[in-house]
């Protein structure tokens, strides 16, 4: 229906292309406003008219269209023009549109690439409740790029290189043993590293241990190299038994230490292109023209620092993937880092770098209101936040639905859903509180909320004897307010998906995952569906059906499963 507004406007406007009208067009707050509503705004200037002037003339060239016989009323009101569609013809588009399995779908990325840099925990290093944010946006986006036919290659970027490791090894060999590390994991190098810090404090020597160790590794030798495999190995396994709790995986494990071969050709090219500059030492990029700090190449004892890998990553992941873009999902507080590593492309030649290197950065996590038993400190590992909510979840599952067939998997599902939804629903630059009174709510804006609504219309299909999902239904009873209402929030669905690729932002797919669950509740309440009429019953029927779908759909973009029983 949008498409065929399109194209009448397109046939009466002359300043605006096809692709501008169709971001102009907006779905009114209130169904009094019509279907659509057209904006004339931005014609003012070029038109020479009055917005209700233009209104007014478009829509006297509409009405005189055959094409718009679909139209049961055009209304100017101010500088809008509101379009009222028969409903009959609304509600059977929609009906058969949302059937679609591929409903939301595009194929605008067909044959592009897009890179996404995500997660890339510090090996050796607690994956702590801070890892959660960029795992839970990364993997959204993922999905979202995936929906729009993009080809998305996965990259978790681990900090598995640099001098920190020496401090390890210098610690490990001092106080640590194997037979600790390998029963107390991460835990026991996170005690190792502390350790290496307060003993450095009294003994600075060891700094210098720590960064002999290192260049021992960036020099290939044997036993770092054997030692710091090992710290890494074990790393992963703690990491990809969170990643398993948040079903999500990569494509690639591509650490800094990947890029370690490739840093002297970085450095070379930057060489050749005039850009290095001598400074107390070491190797920089100047970029005060472009009022940034300098972007550091090589430290003075000419080791390679994050900066360099970087740059040798983005070489390496355009030659072997040639991206339409690569997005980096880090914490705000790295944006100079990126703004400047971007720049270096850019100033060696690289025009694409503008458009197609893009930092998404996002807020901070608290948690405010939590008690959780950590491990180790003040640390709290992701891990004890997802298998914390599970546990709560199970608690209520079993006061209010002792008999629940699956609980286990359906409290993992409910909980775990709980906290990425919990991250999603507000903008990413937003910082993010964990409170569990709020995060496991079965009402308002929330997971569960989304999730039992689901429930809920599963249930309603299971009561329904002999009932088969078709669009061979009669259309005239669903154009009650409620079901328009409901089918005006499940239409919204694909440009739903666009905004949120367009924008970086998988909030605007969780809102609308709350919308279509606070429709679906209201034409409920207004609607039986398990009537006598089979042909009411079945109409109706399909109805929940295409909700039930389109709220899997957008829960499934942001790696949220949902239960069939709640």
């Amino acid at each position: 229906m949008k498409n065929k507004i399109i194209d009448l406007i397109v046939n009466s406007v002359d300043a605006l292309g096809r692709d501008e009208i169709s971001d102009l067009i907006e779905i009114p707050p209130k169904p009094e406003l019509g279907d659509f509503a057209f904006p004339c705004f931005r014609l003012a200037k070029t038109m020479h008219k009055a917005p209700q002037m233009i209104a007014a003339d478009i829509k006297s060239a509409i009405e005189n269209s055959a094409d718009a016989s679909f139209l049961d009323e055009i209304q100017v009101q101010g500088a809008y023009l509101n379009f009222f569609i028969k409903k009959d013809i609304f509600v059977k588009s929609m009906v058969e549109a949302a059937f679609d399995e591929n409903f939301g779908s595009s194929d605008i990325g067909k044959e592009k690439t897009v890179c996404i840099d995500y997660s890339s925990p510090n090996v050796a290093k607690n994956f702590h409740v801070g890892h959660l944010r960029t795992t839970i946006i990364g993997n959204s986006l993922y999905k979202i790029y995936s929906k729009l036919g993009y080809n998305v290659v996965r990259i978790n970027h681990l900090g598995d290189w640099g001098t920190q490791f020496g401090k390890l090894i210098v610690a490990y060999k001092a106080w640590g043993n194997e037979e600790t590390v390998k029963k107390d994991g991460v835990a026991e190098l996170m005690k190792l590293y502390v350790k290496f810090h307060e003993e450095a404090e009294k003994n600075p020597s060891l700094n210098d241990e720590a960064r002999a160790w290192f260049a021992k590794m960036e020099q290939g030798d044997e036993e770092a190299l054997k030692i710091w495999q090992w710290f890494k190995d074990i790393s992963l396994i703690e990491y990809k038994r969170t990643y398993d709790l948040l079903g999500m995986d990569f494509d690639y494990y591509l650490g800094e230490s990947f890029y370690r071969d490739k840093t002297d050709d970085i450095v070379k090219k930057i060489s050749d292109a005039g850009l290095l500059k001598d400074s107390e030492g070491a190797k920089i990029v100047d970029l005060e023209e472009y009022n940034m700090a300098p972007c550091l190449i090589l430290k003075n004892d000419g080791s390679s620092i994050y900066a360099t890998r970087d740059l040798a990553a983005i070489f390496y992941r355009k030659e072997t993937y040639n991206f339409v873009k690569c997005l980096y999902v880090t914490g705000q507080e790295q944006k100079l880092h990126f703004a400047q590593v971007f720049k270096v492309v850019e100033l060696l030649g690289n025009e694409w770098a503008k458009d197609a290197l893009v930092h998404i950065p996002y807020g901070l996590v608290s948690l405010e209101g939590a008690k959780l038993s950590t491990r180790s400190g003040n640390i709290i590992y992701a891990e004890d936040i997802l298998l914390e909510a599970i546990s709560k979840i199970k608690e209520i599952i079993e006061e209010k639905n002792p008999d629940l067939p699956d609980k286990d998997e359906t409290a993992k599902k409910i909980g775990v859903g709980a906290v990425l939804f919990n991250d999603l629903y507000n903008q990413r630059i937003k910082d993010v509180s964990f409170k569990w009174e709020k995060l496991l709510n079965f009402d308002g804006e929330t997971g569960p909320y989304v999730q039992y609504t689901y429930a809920r219309c599963a249930s309603i299909l299971r009561k329904l004897d002999n009932y088969t999902p078709s669009t061979d239904i009669d259309y005239s009873v669903l154009t009650d307010p409620d079901s328009m209402e409901l089918l005006k929030e499940i239409s919204r669905f694909p440009k739903v998906i666009s905004d949120a690729a367009e924008k970086y932002e998988p909030s605007v797919v969780a809102r609308f995952a709350v919308d279509m669950a606070q429709a679906f509740n209201k034409f409920y309440n207004a609607n039986r569906i398990n009537v006598d009429d089979e042909n009411l019953r079945n109409s109706r029927a399909s109805l929940v059906y295409i909700t039930k779908k389109t709220i899997k759909d957008a829960m499934l973009l942001l790696g949220i499963d949902c239960p069939e029983q709640m």
